[in-house]
C-alpha cells in the first residue's frame, strides 16, 4: 500500500479516472488524507532537522562586564561556551579545579545586578515580569546543574584550551573539545559533546 502522497494520488486517479470525484468519506479520501497528513509531518521533521544541524554563531563575550560585544545568542550553551573561551585567552596555564569553580560561578551570577535591578523597579504588590521570571528560572536551573555537575570545557587540558583559543563560533566545531562536569563539591566527570542527561 503506498504512503507518499504523490504515489496515492496516482494511484487513485488510474483507479476512479482522471475527473472522477470522490465522495468525502469515501476509503480513497481516508487514504488521501492520512497520505496528505504523513507528508506534512515530514516536511516539519525534515525543516526542524535541518535548523538544527545549522552551525549557531556567537559573537565575543566580555567576562567581566557580563556582555556580548555585538548581539547576544539564544543558544545557552554556545553563550557559556563563549564566556569560558574568553576566559581561557587571558590564561596560558590549565585551570585548577578551584579557578574552573569560581568561574562557574562568576558566569552563574551573570544576571544577578539585571535581576535586582528588576526587582527594585517594581512597584510593592506587583506581580514579577516574564523577563525576571525568565532570570529566576534560568539561574534556579543552572545552579541546580551546578550541583550535580555544570558542563563545561575541560580547563585542565592544555589541548582542550588550544582548540577552545581556536574555536571559530559554530557549534558543530564543538565536537573537537573534551567536555567535563564540575559539581560544587569540585568533583570532576568526563563528560561527551553534545550534553546527554547527567553525561
Amino acid at each position: 500500500m503506498p504512503k507518499d502522497l504523490a504515489k496515492v494520488q496516482k494511484k487513485i486517479s488510474k483507479k476512479k479516472g482522471s475527473k472522477a470525484s470522490i465522495h468525502e468519506n469515501s476509503r480513497d479520501a481516508k487514504r488521501l488524507r492520512r497520505a496528505g497528513a504523513r507528508s506534512d509531518k515530514l516536511e516539519r521533521l525534515a525543516t526542524a532537522r535541518g535548523k538544527a544541524s545549522q552551525p549557531m554563531r556567537t559573537q565575543r563575550y566580555d567576562p567581566w562586564t557580563f556582555q556580548f560585544m555585538l548581539e547576544l545568542t539564544d543558544h545557552l550553551a554556545v553563550q557559556r561556551i563563549a564566556f569560558f573561551r574568553t576566559a581561557a585567552e587571558s590564561m596560558t596555564q590549565p585551570f585548577t579545579v578551584s579557578s574552573t569553580q569560581s568561574l562557574i560561578e562568576t558566569y552563574l551570577s551573570r544576571s544577578s545586578s539585571e535581576l535586582s535591578t528588576l526587582q527594585s523597579a517594581r512597584r510593592p504588590g506587583r506581580p514579577t515580569s516574564t523577563r525576571e521570571d525568565m532570570l529566576r528560572q534560568r539561574t534556579e536551573t543552572e545552579a541546580k546543574e551546578y550541583v550535580s555537575g555544570y558542563w563545561i570545557p575541560d580547563m585542565e587540558d592544555l589541548d582542550t584550551l588550544e582548540k577552545l583559543r581556536a574555536w571559530n563560533e559554530e557549534w558543530t566545531s564543538l565536537n573537537t573539545l573534551k567536555f567535563v562536569r564540575i559539581t560544587q563539591q569540585g568533583v570532576r566527570h568526563a563528560s561527551s559533546f553534545p550534553p546527554k542527561g547527567k553525561s
